[in-house]
């Protein structure tokens, strides 16, 4: 088994408001990593603007989960 997993999750911010969309999606990679054994071991983000026409931001958030 790997010592280490790396995952990214995009979180889409509403066009109007600053909420994420999908806050459950990010909580549900880390709650189905916990359930494998690993626990959370750095997390950092990077955002874009968007400008179509959905607007709104992107946030990268790229997490490294080690086994415990």
């Amino acid at each position: 088994m790997p010592q280490y997993v790396v995952l990214q999750v995009t979180l889409k911010e509403k066009f109007i408001g600053t909420s994420s969309k999908n806050l459950s999606e990010l909580e549900n990679v880390i709650n189905d990593q916990a359930a494998k054994g690993y626990r959370l071991h750095t997390i950092s983000t990077t955002s874009a603007h968007s400008t179509g026409l959905g607007g709104g931001d992107r946030i990268q958030a790229t997490m490294v989960f080690e086994k415990l």
